[in-house]
């Protein structure tokens, strides 16, 4: 029988071998959701598993952890303070990996203001970005000829600042300190905004605090939240002991070459580590020639704690004197270590070993996976482990015996022993393959074979390893079997030969259809088992599995709460309290595990995680009681937030057991993987700690290892298998076949006298017949494979080994199959119950036919039949099922959506017979092929569905011709409509007939309705049709009307479709006006200003799609990159203008014909004709503010170009020099027909002296829906009415006209005006003034006051209200073409639009930008006290210094002023009675000066600066031959700085340290004012002392008081001051050489003098001594 079964099996098998296939998704799911929502593995259908024989599949198919992506990095530096140094000329360097950018220098001050905005675009995976470093530094004096020296610098890594609320840190304060010079403290502090920007993300630019907010430093430092102010240095080790199981490097043809050279095969792999931190490197010594390096070593690094770099990079690499490849990285995630709570603790780790996986293990002599040893993407392979272990120690920099750098050491450590990692275990890893389908054909049809392996063993290259000794691994078999012998007797089970069978034997596949093979295992499963050594830490991945599995319950529950909002089920509150229940009750189930760990990590960890799971626990618990139905959405965040805590404690930072690999080869060679992680098939006798895949059937898809698996290649299922694996300890394994199905035998290898080995296969005596019915009714949002925008789809379903195909359905992107497929005799194996509960899934996936060449995959999904056993009843509740969403995917990304259910019958002893019957083919037309049977099919209403047709915009070229006579066709259901033919484009793009309809059989369940097609086509010559480009309308909800309850007596409602009861939330997001900080000249008086809108105003106002929606059609293939949305624009060939509104009918008796009821109209009543209107266009551009730099020098010369129909301005005369944050303050008009002009582009281009100008951004204004809008968007309404003043009322139409035309068209009765300012509208009174001024101060009654009063709160009439556009000022993104969806700036502008029909409005509101007004600031120099001695005189031996001062305004050093030199003073007293004379232009409002000037002596134009109002005042002390010397100095800001004291005793240095607590003024407010300020410098220590004393006098003056009253420099006329009475020094000259000489010889150089005497003395004597002795010698001699 069984034999006779399998033949007819394998005749089956090629009947159906040319049949089409089906596999694989991305995340299951459930119901018919927005692919935007639809959270992970939401798959009821899928996901349920009542017999846990099962695990749920694995979904992600494409890695997306290495594919590069778009990245920009943007850092504004605003200013420097309390640089320490004295006198410096400060740079400020910013880093980010190897870019390197520069601000200007700033001359001879410690607080620069630089304002200067930098941008840095990366392309590279995500990884490698947020690994990078940002370094901030300051330089001082940095030239052409040196680098200058480094001040300070602050580090932090990308990472950081992308994981920021909004990605990005504003107006904060960074830190500077000095690597060379931990000791020093803090060395100053840049303000500066660094934003992180990647593909998509929007940059909210926050809410500016007002400017004293800002000058708080320490409460504004640039520190992610949680990180004290204060960090401390600290030394960080990472001690290195050894490594083991390195890859067999070289053993290819270089390794022969080297034997014939060297003569011996030694190992031939010099390994070091390499690490990474902080932006610091260090490496170990290299141990020649070794498998198993030992180093001993530790790498310190120093530096500050909390670390803002969150990884550590460990990389281990082999040293070749060519070059040096990575053999395997591993990252320390700091954040995984440490914590920083109240009972958290410092970064420790180990000692551990740590695992690294990479490419494969067989070597050629390129190794194509190379990527993959950098730690880029998923390793496929383990490569190496390494045993290190980390401590850190927090430096106390007092302490006088600290080294001071920062560089990176290398010192020895001792040797760890033995067992300090752990006590060596047995670990027994079984897996048995119960079904390997789905194998690419590409592959071929050579025998093919799995591996699997865990760490080095079962890995045919290197070899079995098996631990000799304690642990340490060798081969050898004396060592071996010595361990057996004395081993106790539950070791004994294996022959020592027999500790692995790694590799199913191979078997040459079996044609299952044209994409697919599968291998024919029927009833014989071949199994693996592999014997490993590890360290036995068993209880690290326990904790992780009870942790995951608390988290997996928990998503589980919160995909099925959001499934029930999706379906608009009842109740979702009730399943969100049962989810957080069972969250508290799973957390207060975990308990203390009596063993410790092994580690302080450990210990530390699991009560970390006790508490975390404990509080989680409580938060549950009180949350619970919270959930309401109005707050399920917010709880439902909260709840995600638990989720992320739960995954994130449980990656453990020490590995223990490596992954399991499982590899697909073909006659050999290495083609696809799967990576299952130990923790999850892990054994253990508690079933909390049990890996969720222990002992259960997974399904497994295998994948391309690699960069080959991005993109579509890596789409197709390599192959797909069912695989049983067990994991544990080798005394544990009695039950570890417990979890396969049930009914089989083992077949062992025979071998006499020893105990029996584990199975090598299985054989299945139970089988069980089934047919499978799946029913494809159709599929929505499915992905364009074809150039003209649509697809011709059919679909591939999988079950077990056979295959079916659904027909292929032309030209769609919504295809409706409606086809019942039968797969007869499908054999599974096991017993009945366990299939019932949990049968395998079916892969459905989804192609697109091509008339040429293969067809292309266009998504897949999965699913689970519901299962009718033989003794059961086929009916209610189960049966028949039900119609289900399925979430089709394609790599990564959603692609659509198939509406299907599937039913698993089985075949019991009376055949066929019992199972429901099956109807016929019923239509004709179609053959064969079975429709969805009625039971199943959704249950049909008639409905009408109306469309108006308004017009058709933006069309591009199709297939290079113009489109010239287009025609709609709107089609849903198999019925459809067409518009009325446009007869000339280019003339008019409006349909001449507005509304058309038709009626079509709908479902009568919303979810289940199929999309609305509309598709434009061009009607060319000879009666050829050409296809423009299509829409689908997913989801009708929105367009759908429903008649008015006739009971309710609701008004406000009555009878609107969905989308006319259109209102938009406003009010939270605008930026309240402060008036200052308005930089427009025209509102410098305070009063109600326009509403700021921090984005574009469509977006605040629903696209103004009140009635009039705009629909995208789309050309060309979808994009095949995750950015699927940005293919999108490429393929974007215009808008079709118009609406929809479906209705069931009948409609209801008493559907109201209101009077003037327009019966062709339909449901759009009120609707203005589409007839071209002549507008005028008036346009305000205000400023752009951060544009992206266009030029070399880091800036942009930018201009302004609009662009509307034919006209095209180029307001290029007016560029504005260097500037990204340009005020342009212009308005614009232009004449424009609507609908041929109804597109405004303003555009922003960098002007350029030679070349053509560059585009910095453009933004796009849809003009006609706004005009047609009722939010009434042609000219805000302002906040009060005026008639004269620079707040004048800017519409043509008073306000009481705009109330009266709105009150007609909304058959309102009113408005009333009555007595006492009231007004009556629609029931409703409003209040409000009556009287208004003219220009000559009259006064006057008039109406507009209530008018206005009305219009502003328009959205409070009942019925017809909605919000009227106010004044306001729009913020539009700037984008450019080449780099969709990252802002180049932004630009803040408004519209207004009249029409010329009506009276002309006035002339345009000047908002051109304020000019800075003139102002001259006196400073007078009376004296100056206690001024510190810096000279001793050589010859008198005083202290006394020469003093001067000098003066100059921030920003304008160029044109700094001294003093005369008080030569000689001793007591610090100067005496000077000198003037400066500063003329300055002052914007009040912005509270900056204003400087124009030339960059460079080769710029063209001159820049201007703002720069806020300081004064410096410094003294010096004068030197003839050397440099002068600085001595002190303080800096005035103009608008707040303290008053100076009366006398110089009361002249203090608190006046400078304890500014917070000193009165100040502003001399814009005071004009004049006199007094004593101190000058301060820093001492050897960084802190402040007082170094002198100035009496000054400061005097504001206009430029037209200056003019009038003019003075002279110095002491010069006009108004000379007097000469200063000095001390007098003239008869000095006479004396001073006397003093001197007594100076020197007396007091200074005594005894100097007294040697000096005494040597010339002696000397003297010796000369005479000399000049005499001849004489006498000769004297002597002859006896005279």
């Amino acid at each position: 029988f069984g034999t006779m079964k399998r033949s007819k099996h394998r005749a089956h098998k090629e009947k159906s071998g040319d049949e089409p296939a089906v596999l694989e998704t991305e995340s299951l799911f459930m119901g018919g959701q927005d692919p935007d929502t639809v959270s992970l593995a939401s798959v009821t259908a899928v996901c349920t598993n009542v017999s846990n024989k099962r695990s749920k599949p694995d979904i992600k198919m494409e890695p997306s952890a290495g594919r590069p992506m778009d990245y920009q990095v943007s850092v504004t530096v605003v200013e420097a303070r309390q640089l320490v140094g004295l006198n410096m000329d400060p740079v400020v360097c910013v880093e980010i990996g190897d870019d390197k950018k520069y601000t200007s220098m700033k001359e001879s001050t410690n607080c620069p203001y630089y304002n200067e905005y930098f941008v840095f675009d990366f392309h590279v995976p995500p990884d490698v970005m947020f690994d990078k470093i940002l370094k901030l530094s300051v330089i001082h004096s940095k030239n052409l000829l040196r680098s200058g020296t480094l001040v300070g610098s602050f580090k932090m890594d990308v990472g950081t600042i992308y994981t920021q609320p909004e990605h990005q840190f504003y107006h904060k304060w960074a830190a500077l300190s000095d690597p060379e010079d931990i000791t020093a403290g803090c060395k100053g502090y840049i303000k500066c905004d660094i934003a992180v920007v990647g593909k998509g993300d929007n940059i909210k630019t926050p809410h500016k605090a007002n400017e004293s907010d800002e000058d708080d430093i320490e409460g504004n430092l640039l520190l992610p939240e949680g990180v004290p102010a204060e960090r401390q240095w600290a030394r960080y080790y990472l001690k290195i002991y050894r490594a083991e199981g390195l890859p067999r490097m070289n053993t290819s043809i270089m390794a022969n070459v080297k034997k014939a050279f060297i003569g011996d095969n030694k190992d031939l792999v010099d390994p070091y580590i390499q690490v990474q931190f902080a932006g610091q490197k260090g490496k170990t010594t290299i141990q020649k020639s070794s498998y198993e390096p030992i180093w001993n070593e530790q790498i310190v690094f120093t530096e500050m704690f909390p670390p803002l770099c969150k990884r550590m990079k460990l990389q281990l690499r082999d040293a070749d004197k060519v070059n040096d490849v990575a053999i395997g990285t591993h990252f320390l995630d700091l954040r995984k270590i440490s914590n920083e709570g109240e009972k958290g603790f410092l970064p420790t780790l180990g000692p551990a070993w740590v695992n690294m996986y990479g490419s494969t293990r067989d070597y050629t002599l390129m190794d194509e996976y190379q990527e993959l040893n950098e730690g880029l993407g998923e390793g496929v392979s383990f490569r190496a482990r390494l045993l290190i272990s980390l401590g850190l120690e927090l430096l106390d920099t007092s302490s006088p015996e600290i080294t001071c750098s920062t560089e990176v050491q290398v010192e020895g450590v001792p040797n760890i022993s033995e067992s300090a990692t752990g006590k060596v275990e047995e670990f027994f890893l079984f897996g048995s393959f119960l079904e390997a389908t789905m194998i690419d054909r590409k592959i071929g049809d050579k025998p093919i074979s799995f591996e699997v392996t865990i760490g080095n063993y079962g890995n045919e290259t290197d070899g079995v390893y098996k631990p000799k000794g304690k642990g340490r691994k060798g081969s050898g078999d004396e060592e071996e079997s010595e361990l057996i012998q004395n081993s106790s007797d539950e070791e004994i089970d294996d022959d020592p030969d027999l500790a692995a069978v790694a590799s199913t034997p191979p078997m040459k596949p079996v044609i299952t259809d044209r994409n697919y093979f599968h291998l024919p295992y029927f009833e014989r499963k071949p199994c693996i088992y592999i014997k490993s050594w590890w360290q036995d830490h068993r209880r690290r991945l326990y904790n992780a599995n009870i942790i995951d599995n608390l988290a997996d319950k928990l998503e589980e529950g919160l995909n099925d709460v959001q499934e029930i909002i999706k379906t608009e089920k009842a109740y979702p509150e009730r399943r969100l309290r049962g989810v957080l229940e069972e969250l508290s009750i799973g957390c207060r189930s975990l308990d203390d595990q009596s063993q410790s760990g092994r580690t302080r990590l450990d210990r530390e960890r699991l009560k970390l995680c006790l508490a975390e799971v404990e509080s989680i626990g409580q938060q549950a618990k009180t949350m619970r009681s919270q959930v309401k139905k109005s707050t399920v959405r917010d709880k439902i965040k909260l709840a995600q937030n638990f989720l992320l805590k739960l995954r994130f404690m449980a990656e453990e930072p020490q590995h223990s057991v490596p992954d399991v690999f499982i590899w697909m080869l073909s006659n050999g060679k290495r083609m696809a993987y799967a990576r299952v992680p130990s923790k999850d098939i892990l054994f253990s006798s508690v079933d909390e700690e049990t890996g969720k895949e222990c002992g259960k059937v997974k399904t497994v898809f295998l994948r391309i290892p690699g960069k080959k698996g991005f993109g579509p290649a890596g789409w197709t299922v390599q192959a797909k298998l069912e695989v049983y694996l067990w994991l544990g300890l080798n005394r544990q394994r009695k039950d570890y076949l417990s979890g396969l199905p049930n009914g089989f035998e083992e077949n062992k290898l025979s071998r006499p006298g020893l105990p029996p080995s584990p199975p090598i296969s299985l054989t299945y005596m139970m089988k069980q017949i089934f047919q499978l019915r799946v029913h494809m009714y159709q599929a929505r949002s499915l992905f364009a494979a074809d150039s003209t925008g649509l697809s011709d789809p059919f679909a591939r379903v999988f079950f077990s080994t056979q295959s079916q195909v659904t027909e292929v359905l032309a030209e769609t992107l919504c295809p409706t199959w409606d086809q019942l497929m039968v797969f007869e005799n499908v054999e599974l194996f096991g017993t009945a119950v366990e299939l019932r509960d949990d049968p395998p899934i079916i892969v459905i996936e989804i192609y697109d036919q091509d008339t040429v060449g293969k067809a292309d995959f266009m998504g897949r999904t999965f699913a689970k039949p519901v299962v009718k056993m033989a003794d059961e009843h086929y009916g209610p509740p189960r049966f028949p099922p039900q119609l289900e969403y399925y979430q089709i995917y394609r790599g990564n990304c959603t692609a659509g959506e198939m509406l299907a259910a599937f039913e698993l019958l089985q075949i019991g002893p009376n055949g066929k017979a019992d199972l429901p019957p099956i109807d016929g083919p019923t239509d004709f037309d179609r053959g064969p092929i079975l429709p969805v049977p009625l039971g199943i099919r959704p249950v049909l209403s008639k409905y009408r569905i109306e469309v108006l047709f308004w017009g058709l915009r933006d069309l591009k070229r199709v297939n290079l011709a113009q489109v010239d006579r287009p025609r709609v066709d709107i089609e849903c259901a198999g019925k459809g409509v067409q518009s009325a033919l446009i007869p000339n484009y280019k003339k008019n793009p409006n349909f001449s007939t507005l509304v058309k309809w038709f009626e079509v059989d709908l479902p009568e369940n919303e979810l289940l309705h199929p999309p609305l097609n509309i598709r434009v086509v061009d009607c060319r010559a000879f009666g050829r049709y050409t296809l423009v480009g299509s829409h689908a309308v997913t989801s009708m909800r929105k367009f759908i009307y429903r008649p008015p309850d006739k009971q309710a007596n609701n008004w406000s409602s009555s009878g609107r479709s969905d989308y006319g009861a259109y209102t938009v939330p406003y009010g939270a997001h605008s930026v309240p006006y402060r008036a200052h900080s308005v930089p427009y000249g025209a509102y410098s008086v305070p009063y109600r200003g326009p509403r700021v809108y921090p984005k574009e105003l469509e977006a605040e106002f629903g696209n103004f799609e009140d009635w009039l929606h705009v629909f995208n059609l789309y050309r060309g293939k979808s994009g095949d990159d995750e950015d699927q949305n940005m293919a999108d624009e490429d393929r974007l060939i215009g808008k079709f203008k118009g609406s929809l509104c479906m209705y069931k009918v009948p409609l209801s008796e008493d559907f109201s014909r209101e009077s003037g009821f327009d019966a062709s109209m339909g449901m759009f009543q009120n609707i203005p004709h589409n007839d071209p209107i002549n507008v005028l266009v008036r346009v305000y551009v205000i400023r752009a503010t951060d544009l992206h730099p266009a030029d070399i020098n880091g800036k942009a010369d930018p201009y302004i170009a609009i662009k509307l129909g034919k006209s095209d301005i180029k307001d290029k005369e007016n560029y504005i020099s260097k500037q990204l944050n340009p005020l342009f303050g212009k308005s614009f008009d232009i004449e424009a027909t609507f609908p041929m002009d109804s597109t405004l582009t303003v555009s922003i281009f960098d002007w350029d002296m030679v070349g053509t100008d560059d585009l910095i951004g453009e933004t796009r204004v849809d003009l006609e829906n706004r005009y047609f809008s009722k939010h009434r968007a042609t000219c805000g309404v302002a906040s009060n009415y005026a008639i004269h003043g620079y707040n004048v009322w800017r519409d043509p139409m008073k306000p009481s006209h705009v109330l009266a035309k709105l009150c007609k068209e909304g058959k309102l009765d009113g408005p009333h005006y009555g007595p006492g300012g009231r007004v009556k509208v629609a029931n409703r009174v409003f209040m409000a003034g009556t009287e208004i001024e003219d220009d000559n101060g009259l006064k006057k009654p008039t109406e507009e006051h209530l008018a206005l009063t009305v219009l502003r709160h328009w959205e409070d009439i009942p019925k017809v209200g909605c919000k009227l556009i106010p004044e306001h000022v729009e913020t539009r993104p700037l984008l450019h073409p080449d780099k969709p969806g990252i802002e180049q700036g932004r630009i803040e502008m408004w519209v207004d639009m009249f029409p010329k029909e009506m009276t002309a409005p006035g002339p345009a509101l000047d908002i051109s930008p304020r000019k800075p007004k003139k102002f001259e600031l006196r400073v007078i120099i009376w004296n100056t006290d206690e001024v510190v001695l810096e000279d001793d005189d050589i010859f008198t031996g005083e202290k006394s210094s020469d003093i001067f001062v000098r003066g100059w305004l921030k920003g304008q050093q160029e044109d700094k002023q001294d003093t005369d030199v008080h030569y000689h003073s001793i007591t610090g007293e100067g005496n000077f009675n000198w003037r400066f004379v500063y003329p300055f232009d002052y914007l009040m409002a912005e509270e900056k000066i204003v400087i124009s000037k030339k960059e460079s002596m080769f710029a063209w134009d001159e820049t201007e600066y703002k720069i806020p109002a300081r004064l410096n005042l410094q003294v010096w002390d004068a030197d003839h031959f050397s440099a002068d010397d600085f001595l002190g100095a303080i800096e005035l800001d103009l608008n707040r700085f303290p008053r100076g004291a009366k006398t110089p005793k009361q002249c203090t240095i608190e006046m400078v340290t304890n500014e917070a607590e000193m009165p100040m003024v502003s001399i814009f407010k005071q004009k004049r004012i006199k007094g004593w300020w101190p000058f301060v410098a820093r001492n050897e220590e960084d802190e402040f002392e007082l170094t002198g004393k100035v009496e000054a006098e400061l005097h504001l003056m206009t430029g037209e008081e200056a003019e009038k009253g003019p003075v002279g420099e110095g002491r010069n006329e006009p108004e000379p001051l007097e000469k200063p009475n000095r001390p007098d020094i003239a008869l000095l000259w006479f004396l001073t050489p006397f003093k001197a000489i007594k100076n020197l010889l007396c007091n200074q150089y005594r005894w100097l003098t007294i040697k000096i005497v005494t040597a010339l003395l002696l000397l003297a004597l010796f000369g005479v001594f000399l000049y005499n002795m001849p004489g006498y010698m000769v004297k002597k001699m002859l006896g005279a």
